[in-house]
Parts: C-alpha cells; sequence; structure tokens
C-alpha cells in the first residue's frame, strides 16, 4: 500500500476526496466516474487512474451498478494524517489545562500529571499498532 502522504500529495487526487466529501455532505450515495471527469475538468483516463490509487489506499469505495461505477469518500486512512498533524496546531499542554478547567472539580496535581501520560501512552501505542498494521498490509 502506498504511503497515504504520497496519496495525498496529488493536486488531482485531493480535488476529487474534496468532491467526494462536498458531495456526501450533500446526501450523495455515490458520484460516478463522469460526474467526477466534469466537474474536475480533467480526462477520464486520468481520473480513472487517480481513483485506482485512492481504492488502493483505502480512500474512497466503489459501488457497482451495471457498467456504472459510484465513488464515495472512506475517510478512515485520513486519521493517520489527522495523527501525524495533530502535534503541530494542538498545544497538549494547553489542551490538558482547558479540559481539567472544564471538570467538576480539578484533579490533584499528581493525578493531572498521571492523566496526561495515560493519555500519551494511548496515543503513542495507538500509532504503534496502526503502523503495524500498515507493514502488515492489514
Amino acid at each position: 500500500m502506498a504511503d497515504i502522504f504520497d496519496v495525498i500529495a496529488d493536486g488531482t487526487r485531493r480535488e476529487i476526496l474534496q468532491l467526494l466529501l462536498r458531495r456526501s455532505s450533500d446526501g450523495h450515495e455515490g458520484t460516478s466516474v463522469s460526474e467526477i471527469v466534469a466537474e474536475i475538468g480533467v480526462s477520464q483516463p486520468t481520473i480513472s487512474k487517480h481513483l485506482k490509487v485512492l481504492r488502493e489506499a483505502g480512500l474512497v469505495s466503489v459501488r457497482e451498478v451495471g457498467q456504472h461505477r459510484f465513488y464515495s469518500l472512506s475517510p478512515a486512512p485520513l486519521e493517520a494524517v489527522d495523527d501525524w498533524l495533530v502535534p503541530f496546531f494542538v498545544d497538549e499542554a494547553e489542551l490538558a489545562e482547558e479540559v481539567a478547567a472544564q471538570l467538576p472539580g480539578a484533579l490533584p496535581e499528581p493525578a493531572a500529571r498521571m492523566a496526561e501520560s495515560v493519555g500519551r501512552a494511548a496515543a503513542s501505542a495507538k500509532n504503534v499498532v496502526q503502523s503495524a498494521l500498515r507493514r502488515l498490509g492489514a
């Protein structure tokens, strides 16, 4: 499987993903290849090539109806991108303080430190498991 960052690095593939996201938000249950071609303005063979890459990466699913194929967004693989980006935009210490302030009583300092450690360990474990699964091709 291609690295998710390599897959979304291509501008046309990002346009396809954005189109499928918009259409699913509008209640569409799938978008045909011809609709994608018309919307993005790239040739059908080029769109098909990009859809194959997106399908292999698990970013889109396809539903076949006769000779027509309808594509839908499958955003789960983008969680790896989200996990990688979050540390650049979220100050974990600040976030922990905000969460602690919303609790119905502040945790004692040792408990707050322990909760933060547990949270970091859980996030680290999640990344290790996802990385291992990717290496195994799961």
